[in-house]
């Protein structure tokens, strides 16, 4: 049994020492690059919607029935141009009802005029009271009053009868139209007739996190100057073609969005040949460029407490962290740093959340890494185990 245990043993610790042979080393080879100064063109996107400078929803003032559909949708339309008209009967009866009111009140006070006349010579011939006249005064007066009354519901009829053809209050382009010929309609209704939208310009919003718009505060010394000092921006559409006219960032929300801490921003785009249409989407890309920038991998960078850092190498290959400043603004592959590095220094840039500070590692190029990263993958497809020949 003695015997049975020993061989036991020693077969276990050839085992052991077996599977030590094939376990791989862990790699020390980390790509690095060194940092050189270079003229930087960054391109950031930000997702985008479109909006005319007017998007004008059209109610009607009154409630009947839709008598003419004088536009269709996608038309374009110009300021005052009728768009709907509505039984206008009931309308016009009302203007003639308070036309006639007017009319019976006029005569009225034409024949208590006479009667305040009369009043007037009687009262001189001591023939009547003071009273007398004053009373036929006080009738005139209540006529006219009457009569003002009247005018004023007749300018509302009037009013009323107008409203009776709707017009569009701005050039601009025809939205949908979910109301028809006999379509019952008022001005209660959630639903407006139509939209108008003015495209002539558009607006095209998109928005920045809190950290960026502060990041341009600062930098600018203060939101307008950031606004006036922000480049021409390009706007790609929804197939990924780019807008042949650049617009310009022209205003800045006050309010920062408290359920996703972002703030809305808003470029004008010139639209003369209006291609772009109201409710719209795309991509607002603003340009950023530096001269003698120092540009690293965003890959190449790490953050910790909002403090962003890199690994530098040193001349002994140890590495040590070190806080980085970049900029705002950037492509989603690269940060243009301003202050913490320098040109002729040494970074890694692949595998920085493997490292330490004071580890030593082997520096080989990006090139190398690639390389064998390849052959990695050609020995798994291989059947090789890692480190195995």
């Amino acid at each position: 049994m003695k015997h049975i245990s020993l061989f036991a043993a020693l077969l276990g610790l050839t085992a052991a020492c077996g599977s030590k042979q094939q376990m791989p080393e862990a790699s020390n080879e980390y790509a690095v690059v060194t940092l050189a100064a270079t003229d930087a063109e960054l391109n950031t996107t930000y997702p985008a919607t479109i909006k005319g400078v007017q998007d004008i929803e059209i109610r009607p003032k009154i409630a009947g029935h839709i008598m003419k559909v004088l536009v269709d949708e996608g038309d374009f339309v110009k300021a005052g141009q009728p768009l709907f008209t509505i039984d206008a009967v009931q309308y016009e009866a009302a203007v003639k009802q308070a036309q006639a009111q007017v009319n019976v009140i006029k005569a009225n006070i034409a024949t208590q005029q006479l009667t305040v006349n009369n009043k007037k010579q009687l009262l001189e011939a001591n023939i009547v009271s003071r009273y007398d006249y004053d009373i036929a005064v006080n009738s005139l007066e209540s006529l006219k009053a009457q009569l003002a009354q009247a005018e004023a519901s007749l300018v509302s009829a009037r009013n009323n009868l107008s409203y009776c053809t709707v017009t569009s209050p701005a050039n601009g382009v025809v939205g949908s139209i979910p109301f028809r010929v006999g379509s019952l309609v008022s001005s209660a209704q959630a639903e407006p007739l139509t939209t108008v939208s003015n495209i002539s310009n558009v607006y095209v919003y998109f928005s920045m996190t809190e950290k960026q718009l502060l990041g341009l505060t600062r930098t600018s010394g203060g939101i307008d100057e950031a606004v006036k000092a922000m480049p021409e921006v390009q706007l790609t559409l929804a197939d990924g073609s780019t807008y042949a006219t650049p617009g310009h960032i022209t205003a800045v929300s006050g309010v920062i969005d408290p359920t996703t801490g972002a703030v809305q921003m808003r470029a004008t785009f010139d639209n003369a040949a209006k291609e772009l249409r109201s409710g719209g989407t795309g991509n607002i890309v603003i340009p950023t460029k530096a001269s003698g920038a120092i540009l690293v991998p965003q890959n190449a960078t790490f953050e910790i407490q909002d403090k962003r850092f890199v690994y530098v190498v040193n001349k002994d290959n140890t590495v040590a962290s070190r806080e980085i400043t970049v900029m705002v603004q950037n492509d989603g592959q690269n940060f243009v740093v301003t202050d913490g590095l320098k040109a002729g220094e040494r970074i890694v840039v692949e595998g920085v959340n493997q490292l330490k500070n004071g580890a030593k590692i082997t520096p080989i190029t990006p090139a190398q890494s690639a390389k064998n990263r390849e052959k990695a993958k050609a020995d798994l497809k291989a059947g090789k185990l890692p480190g195995e020949k």
